[in-house]
């Protein structure tokens, strides 16, 4: 009979270990957990070698990590107001855990996420077998803009984490919903994850939310770190490429089988790549969970945005507008989200924004993926009234994507202008009133 405990000191011995749930471990609180699922004192930390042999030797099988980084985890107390939580926290990852009770479904789960963060551009995404029954999609801290509306993102969790995770769950229900259906029927899906039928299906069919949960998690919540056993099951939570995910069998996470070879939650490439996923979250959670008037600056626009209007020429577009449809080096994927905004807000068409998009899209160097612009496109044309572009004092937009200077040169700031979408409406006025003159 397999000796818990004797697996788990042969395992944490190994410094190829100790050195990767050190490195997991850094800046997060770090919780043993016992056979029995138990948890250790709160907080705790796990910064040595001989942090993770003790914790061993007094029956800790598994560890755990918050999802949140801090500054010094051993402060944080029962009770803190959110804002000394705010001052201690220094960043939170975002940690995606789509629970299904089929390992097999659970991978159809974990590609369509992972298809979804490269739709909105997202590249430093990683994946861990839980060593349980599913995966973790993580996505570091440092692909969050440094701020969001202004203020710090390191002081905006849970909020920001979990609009995030509801637009996600919301961007891929259909496709979701079409994947597991290809695996079985309804009654199928029933058996195979042991939930009944009616807990399944509603009155569109098949919920693939109700197959596959995904939770939205809040402050100080821990997820098993990678490189750390499974308390129950004693198999490696193990980190693993993408393109090995189809093939990944949970046989090879046992221990005497596992390489320290592959890392979670680490920045790969590039800083701020999540930038248009946060965008696009904040933007459906203000229409489908937050009242306009919380999010909104500018409601008359908004309402405004409702009434069809003729399209309006491109010689009207301000300043910041006609510089970006020259085509863009950086910030295409903001660009997107600004034009399509505005050109719908001015009156054109599905078919005109299109048009106009894949013709932007062409000129710029280089080219956004042809996928990425039929996801965003398709996104925007789904909803049943136009979102306004950013507002031009938007630090995440016009500033950073330097098109802000342009158009205070032009002094349409200094006129009131608030809004890429209320020029070319003040144009228009300006021109009938000098008609009237004329004819006057």
């Amino acid at each position: 009979m397999t000796n818990p405990h004797q697996v788990a000191w042969n395992w944490y011995s190994r410094e190829s270990v100790q050195r990767a749930l050190i490195e997991a471990a850094k800046s997060r609180e770090a919780i043993s957990v016992f056979k029995d699922s138990s948890f250790g004192k709160r907080p705790d930390v796990v910064q040595y070698n001989a942090d993770i042999l003790q914790a061993v030797a007094e029956g800790a099988i598994s560890f755990h990590g918050s999802v949140e980084r801090w500054s010094n985890p051993m402060k944080l107390e029962v009770g803190m107001t959110r804002q000394q939580m705010d001052e201690l926290r220094s960043g939170w990852d975002i940690i995606i855990d789509p629970d299904v009770n089929d390992f097999e479904i659970g991978k159809i789960a974990v590609k369509t996420i992972i298809e979804a963060l490269k739709d909105h551009g997202v590249i430093n995404y990683s994946i861990k077998f839980t060593g349980g029954k599913g995966f973790h999609i993580g996505i570091p801290f440092e692909s969050l803009p440094e701020k969001i509306n202004f203020q710090l993102s390191k002081e905006q969790y849970p909020d920001i984490f979990q609009k995030i995770v509801e637009y996600m769950k919301w961007y891929i229900k259909d496709h979701l919903k079409e994947r597991i259906l290809s695996v079985d029927t309804p009654n199928g899906i029933s058996q195979r994850i042991s939930k009944p039928l009616n807990e399944i299906v509603n009155s569109e069919g098949l919920n693939p939310l109700k197959v596959v949960n995904i939770d939205v998690f809040s402050t100080r919540h821990l997820f098993r770190l990678p490189y750390s056993l499974h308390e129950k099951t004693l198999l490696v939570s193990l980190p693993i490429k993408y393109e090995n995910l189809d093939s990944f069998e949970k046989e090879k996470a046992a221990p005497e089988k596992v390489k320290i070879d592959e890392k979670f939650l680490v920045q790969k490439i590039i800083k701020r790549d999540a930038e248009a996923l946060v965008v696009e979250a904040l933007d459906w959670a203000s229409k489908f969970k937050v009242e306009p008037t919380e999010l909104t600056e500018d409601l008359e626009m908004k309402k405004k945005s409702l009434i069809k209007i003729r399209p309006i020429s491109e010689e009207y577009f301000p300043p910041c507008i006609k510089k970006m449809l020259e085509g863009m080096s950086d910030g295409k994927k903001r660009g997107v989200f600004v034009l399509v905004n505005f050109l719908r807000s001015v009156g054109w068409t599905n078919e005109m924004v299109e048009k106009k998009i894949v013709e932007w899209n062409e000129k710029n160097t280089p080219p956004l993926r042809a996928n990425y612009l039929r996801s965003q496109l398709r996104w925007h044309f789904r909803q049943d009234r136009n979102l306004l572009p950013p507002n031009c004092d938007n630090q995440n937009f016009y500033m950073t994507m330097g098109l802000h200077q342009i158009c205070e040169e032009c002094g349409m700031h200094k006129q009131g202008i608030k809004n890429p979408v209320n020029y070319p409406f003040r144009m228009l006025r300006i021109k009938k009133k000098m008609k009237l003159k004329k004819k006057k």
